[in-house]
């Protein structure tokens, strides 16, 4: 039977060979004791050479005793003891392997190398490229599931969620309306004042009016336009995603056997493919009266001479070429805003970083996609 009471420990030399007999409560309350006696015992000499284990004698045993066992033992003796499975009970089995299992010492990490400056570089960009392409990727695919989606509720019209539809084309349009006139009826001053400022001084104040007409009508009004729909909207549609997967809404979309794509996606990237060429075409009226108000102000262009000018010399195409982007730049702004919503991971913090990375992103591909049409417009004559 088992020894009740402090434990103990004995190290026996006999004629079959060594033997370390431990007996009695290897437990918390006796751990200074016990301490005591390990201590003495690994210093006797031959201590360390016993082949074998009796632990027939272990009345109790918990994590202080283990670890002390563990200590004596060494992790040799204690994984032939595991695997013993006469030795122990098996919950004392299972407390001494946790114990071995923590007490194990991590590997050792291999030294590596140094590495240069050119290879970091190199790294970095190969690791920056990747998730690049990873992340142009992610978005062509998603332009694809939309345009699958799309194309699959188009031939039913009892799933168009016309309700979804208006109230996001009236976040997106109507409401976006007074900050899009005020800001471009500004910059059109700006431009119109900085134009008469510099061609007044060859006597060619006149042109003014060009640079006014051809600025908006081809560039500003609709890139001005994208540029503030991307702040103010792909963060908005990022934001509010990005909260429904973080309370699990997403998730029980799915469940009841609805797609979030056709849900959520499709109405507002139909109300941004509407509301940003209109918001252009606000756009460009408000720069133009902007110019106009500062020419006539400024160089005495009266406003009949002004829309005269502009009938005159400056073509219809400019109009088209400016209004051909709007529907580009909308659609990317509504995809990107709504796949980050859709990476949001179910945080706070989550949903800020995403909905800062789709205005950076919205911003930065209407920038880019805007530089390939003008040099692409530029080469074509247009």
């Amino acid at each position: 039977m088992p020894a009740s009471g402090p434990g103990e420990i004995e190290f026996v030399a006999t004629e079959g060979g060594a033997r370390l007999c431990v007996r009695g409560e290897w437990t918390l309350a006796h751990h200074g004791t016990l301490a005591e006696r390990v201590r003495a015992l690994s210093a006797q000499a031959g201590a360390g050479e016993a082949a074998t284990v009796d632990v027939d004698g272990l009345a109790a045993l918990d994590t202080a005793g283990a670890r002390l066992l563990h200590a004596l033992l060494g992790p040799e003796r204690i994984a032939a003891l595991l695997a013993d499975e006469t030795a122990l009970p098996r919950e004392r089995r299972a407390l001494l392997k946790a114990v071995a299992d923590a007490l194990a010492e991590p590997p050792v990490p291999a030294v590596g190398t140094q590495g240069s400056a050119l290879g970091d570089v190199l790294a970095d960009t190969g690791e920056a490229m990747v998730a690049f392409w990873r992340h142009l990727a992610g978005i062509t695919g998603f332009i694809g599931l939309i345009l699958e989606t799309a194309l699959r509720v188009a031939v039913q019209p009892r799933r168009w969620r016309m309700t979804a539809l208006v109230a996001n084309l009236e976040r997106t349009g109507l409401d976006a309306v007074p900050i899009i006139a005020l800001l471009t009826f500004l910059i059109g001053a700006v431009v119109a004042f900085l134009g008469a400022t510099v061609l007044q001084n060859f006597g060619a104040s006149i042109f003014t009016v060009d640079l006014v007409a051809y600025s908006f009508l081809r560039e500003f009004g609709v890139l001005l336009t994208a540029i503030i729909v991307a702040g103010r909207t792909a963060s908005s549609f990022t934001a509010q995603i990005g909260s429904m997967r973080a309370n699990e809404e997403i998730d029980a979309i799915r469940v009841l056997g609805l797609d979030p794509v056709e849900l959520l996606v499709l109405p507002r990237v139909y109300a941004l493919l509407i509301a940003l060429p209109m918001l252009t075409f606000v756009a460009m009226v408000s720069g133009l009266v902007g110019g106009m108000l500062v020419s006539a102000t400024t160089l005495d262009i009266s406003p009949v001479l002004f829309l005269s000018r502009i009938q005159d010399n400056v073509g219809l195409i400019h109009f088209w070429v400016g209004m051909a982007k709007a529907p580009i730049f909308a659609f990317l702004i509504a995809v990107i805003g709504c796949l980050e919503g859709f990476r949001v991971q179910g945080s706070a913090q989550s949903v800020g970083e995403h909905t800062t990375s789709a205005v950076v992103q919205s911003i930065f591909v209407v920038i880019v996609v805007d530089a390939i049409a003008a040099l692409f417009c530029m080469e074509m004559g247009w």
